[in-house]
């Protein structure tokens, strides 16, 4: 964890000397232009805060972290380091931080430099200063949203508790007119919520949810992004506490106000899956149909916009056919799996979870329905022949040490017994010997070593038998092919 941290906040140090250093000349005058190259700090003050609102209102936080950064340097220039506007200029690159994955200890640290310039400026004459306590009930909300992505639940508690008792006592002085107060609240009960779902809490996470669902709707309206996300997060405490139908009415309400705003079609499909997830989450019968139609939307429109053989549109596939096999449509997710086998190993490769997954699936069909030959077939996952297009000779003869066998490369072998290992030995290389996955087709394997086949497979050639004893006689010494993995 202080390895994590240390990097974080080396890469923060290179984005403030970065934003705060001097380029080569030629390098500026290349990139702007004369006026603004000369303009005073003020007016570039102000462009760099345009700029950083652009870039957060179209959620392009990359962008606007160095425009904030920018933004804190010139206010220390502009202000001194003294001033109230400097704590805002790190209040507001703190709320920036917070919206990139992983920089949560970066905006703890300019928050925490926001409350000790405030804290030195918050003196007669300065104590009646209204934007002072504005910028105060930033910093605390800001503080408590830092914390609890760091998952420290009291002190984001207690920051939140703060915040919200200055911003009424702002409102109940005059300070801020309703229509602000109503905003920040919105803000406040939902940073609430989080800290008591994120303990777990969900009883006491939902009241504070529908009070910020009634404050964004008052505050940005029933058609905006945020009231769409207030929508998920109630959804998500409701089904946490068994109330499914009010989770999925939520998220199907979540649903239509992404639709109506015309979504790119990643976006609309995430959304349908939402629904079709919350369906199967509630295990009723009676959900089974809205559980269909969801993955069946969101599959269509990941199918209009990358093809049936694009990989986010097959690994929602198998969450459908996964379903399938749940309600008793094994037939059904049998076959869709199988004409899904091409786009896989097209997208994922052979050699991949993907493929290896849906080997898995079909086998534990196949052995379900007592088709103990199917089963073999389906777990060996790839022949020799697919496995020379795959690979080159030298990554051939190395399988073939993983295998235990002496083959070369260049020869073109027909499939033997020993390929209903295959699927097994990937998997072993992917996940381990100890993954559940692992263990789990290990037990199949020995299910379908000691079942009768002989009513079902074909008469085997004299050199087939050889090289199924062969392969039979190194079954029983694991211990050597995991070496070799190893190895």
């Amino acid at each position: 964890m202080q390895e994590s941290e240390e990097i974080h906040i080396s890469s923060h140090l290179d984005e403030v000397v970065a934003a705060v250093s001097i380029s080569p000349r030629k390098k500026v005058q290349s990139q702007l232009p004369q006026t603004v190259l000369f303009q005073p700090p003020r007016e570039k003050l102000h462009l760099c805060e345009e700029k950083a609102k652009s870039y957060l209102s179209s959620h392009q936080y990359k962008q606007a972290v160095p425009e904030l950064v920018r933004c804190v340097a010139l206010t220390r220039i502009c202000y001194g380091d003294c001033h109230w506007k400097l704590a805002e200029a790190h209040v507001n690159l703190a709320q920036g931080y917070l919206q990139m994955k992983g920089f949560s200890l970066q905006a703890k640290q300019h928050a925490e430099k926001a409350k000790e310039i405030l804290t030195d400026f918050i003196v007669p004459p300065y104590s009646d200063n209204t934007d002072v306590f504005k910028c105060s009930v930033e910093l605390f909300h800001t503080m408590g949203r830092a914390y609890l992505s760091l998952q420290k639940f009291k002190d984001a508690s207690e920051n939140l508790v703060k915040a919200e008792k200055l911003s009424k006592e702002l409102l109940q002085c005059g300070r801020i007119i309703k229509e602000e107060w109503i905003e920040a609240q919105a803000r406040i009960k939902l940073s609430f919520a989080q800290v008591y779902h994120g303990q777990r809490r969900a009883q006491e996470a939902l009241p504070h949810y529908q009070e910020a669902l009634k404050y964004v709707e008052v505050s940005k309206g029933e058609e905006s992004l945020e009231y769409v996300s207030v929508l998920r997060e109630l959804a998500g405490a409701e089904q946490a506490l068994g109330f499914q139908d009010a989770a999925i009415s939520h998220l199907l309400q979540a649903h239509a106000i992404i639709l109506g705003r015309s979504p790119p079609a990643e976006e609309a499909a995430d959304s349908a899956l939402l629904v079709a997830h919350a369906a199967i989450a509630s295990g009723s019968p009676e959900h089974h149909g809205l559980t269909e139609k969801y993955f069946q939307e969101s599959m269509a429109h990941l199918k209009g916009s990358e093809g049936a053989g694009g990989a986010k549109f097959l690994k929602i596939q198998d969450q459908f056919c996964h379903f399938l096999q749940i309600i008793g449509q094994k037939e059904r997710a049998t076959l869709i799996l199988k004409e899904s086998l091409e786009a896989k190993v097209e997208a994922f490769g052979y050699f991949s979870l993907e493929v290896a997954e849906t080997f898995r699936l079909l086998s534990g069909a196949d052995l379900v329905q007592g088709n103990h030959s199917g089963a073999h077939k389906n777990l060996k996952k790839l022949c020799w022949k697919k496995m020379m297009v795959a690979c080159s000779k030298t990554v051939a003869r190395g399988w073939s040490k993983v295998l235990g066998e002496s083959r070369d490369g260049s020869e073109d072998i027909e499939p033997t017994a020993l390929d209903n290992l295959e699927c097994l030995q990937i998997e072993t290389l992917l996940y381990g010997p100890q993954d559940k996955r692992t263990v789990a087709t290990q037990q199949s394997v020995d299910i379908l070593a000691k079942a009768p086949e002989g009513a079902t497979r074909p008469q085997q050639s004299p050199k087939a038998k050889v090289a199924f004893c062969t392969s039979a006689t190194q079954r029983t010494v694991p211990g050597k092919a995991r070496s070799s993995l190893t190895n």
